[in-house]
């Protein structure tokens, strides 16, 4: 049996955890620079405010019933970990989703003791970390997936449902769930279904997996042997490495000012390496862009990018800010303001097959040794003490690029934060 747990609103749980006033209050938490709504709690999605709005589109008369925090992805991520660490204690393999989805194997363990170990799991979540789950139990993910949705949305479950893929009742649920709402199932691919008379899910289970092969993909052939109860679809692609790794970010107000936008691209190009260095891969291409806000009518519109091969592949940032900096030199015009920036590591390499071009010149092992260690030790003190910690360049203080975060909670509980206060 699978089992996939989702913690329910996760961002606004892991608010509550450490600000017990917000229970039962209408609570929301904000994208990048205050922008949109983008996690609810029941009671602010009762007052109508739907998921994605903007914060300065909510009726004032609703806004002062409401309390908006910015996202704290520093905290969401660390209680994340310490969720997946409960779960663990109850059965070895963990395939972790997304920050607030895991699936669970329970292969070997009796079937009708399931439902009463998920609720003891359930309760552990609960008492070791404050945040409240949901279980969706079942054969294959699909089916899973399925089930965790009943399990939040109808209470005789009390957060824990399991769906035999042959029962009665599994059948008549399906008979009512719509396609677009299975996962996997995009709103064209839905489309296209109806087209040929597939308008729920108990439709395309019976539908015949060939015909729909030839008509989609593999991945919907196997959706229907899911919604047969059959697990074929493996979460192994979710970790493989990426082939581009893009780092943008809006800034908290326009500006013209060159020096912030070669700061605002050294910390993207430090991150950037960051993820390079964690998925094993080196960059030999690199492409720097810079845009204005094009919904401004009444200002200038530039967009402009440029793509810079490497000398050789690599994942030291030091290499990957130089011709960053370069690249923005010559895409830069004066008297424009600009709204973002960004840089994107392009044609990545497996870090363990590196292959030089002719003419490139070799780097000598104690070179190659002492720059991985150097990286390595920087990547450390950022984990440890919060990103940022340590820098290549030091940004000044104030800046225009950073992030508007109004609301925005304390870390209350990463290492950063015990210093931070240890320090006031």
């Amino acid at each position: 049996m699978i089992a996939l747990v989702d913690c329910n609103n996760f961002y606004v749980s892991c608010e509550r955890v450490f600000a017990p006033r917000l229970e039962g209050k209408a609570v929301g938490v904000l994208s990048n620079n205050d922008g949109c709504v983008v996690a609810r709690s029941q009671e602010i999605k009762n007052l109508g405010v739907a998921m994605g709005m903007p914060a300065h589109q909510i009726d004032p008369h609703i806004r002062r019933q409401c309390t908006l925090l910015s996202s704290n992805y520093a905290l969401y991520g660390d209680m994340s970990s310490r969720v997946t660490d409960v779960l663990s204690q109850h059965t070895p393999h963990v395939d972790v989703y997304s920050i607030d989805e895991s699936f669970l194997s329970f292969e070997g363990f009796e079937q009708d003791t399931l439902e009463e170990r998920c609720q003891l799991m359930r309760q552990q979540v609960k008492r070791d970390t404050g945040i409240p789950v949901s279980v969706g139990l079942s054969t294959s993910k699909t089916l899973a997936k399925i089930a965790n949705h009943r399990a939040k949305k109808e209470s005789v479950f009390n957060g824990v449902a399991m769906m035999d893929p042959n029962s009665s009742d599994t059948r008549a649920f399906l008979e009512q769930l719509p396609v677009n709402e299975i996962w996997g199932v995009a709103g064209r691919s839905a489309a296209r279904l109806n087209t040929l008379g597939i308008q729920n899910a108990w439709q395309l289970r019976t539908a015949d997996p060939k015909h729909l092969r030839r008509h989609f993909s593999v991945v919907m052939e196997r959706l229907v042997y899911e919604l047969r109860g059959e697990n074929c679809i493996s979460l192994d692609d979710m970790s493989q490495p990426k082939q581009q790794i893009m780092v943008s970010r809006s800034f908290g107000r326009l500006t013209t000012n060159k020096t912030d936008l070669r700061e605002a691209l050294r910390v993207h190009a430090s991150r950037a390496g960051e993820k390079l260095r964690k998925q094993k891969s080196l960059a030999q291409v690199v492409m720097v862009f810079i845009h204005t806000n094009r919904f401004r009518q009444d200002l200038p519109s530039y967009s402009k990018r440029l793509v810079i091969p490497l000398p050789h592949p690599t994942d030291d940032t030091r290499e990957l800010i130089k011709p960053a900096m370069a690249g923005l030199e010559r895409i830069f015009k004066k008297d424009i303001w600009y709204q973002k920036c960004g840089i994107m590591l392009m044609d990545l390499c497996d870090h363990d097959n590196e292959q030089l071009g002719l003419l490139a010149e070799p780097i000598s092992d104690e070179k190659r040794a002492r720059n991985e260690k150097l990286m390595a030790t920087l990547d450390k003190l950022n984990r440890e003490h919060g990103k940022h910690t340590v820098r290549i360049g030091m940004p000044r203080k104030q800046n225009a690029w950073e992030l508007r975060c109004q609301h925005l909670s304390p870390r209350y509980t990463t290492r950063w934060e015990e210093l931070a206060v240890a320090k006031t």
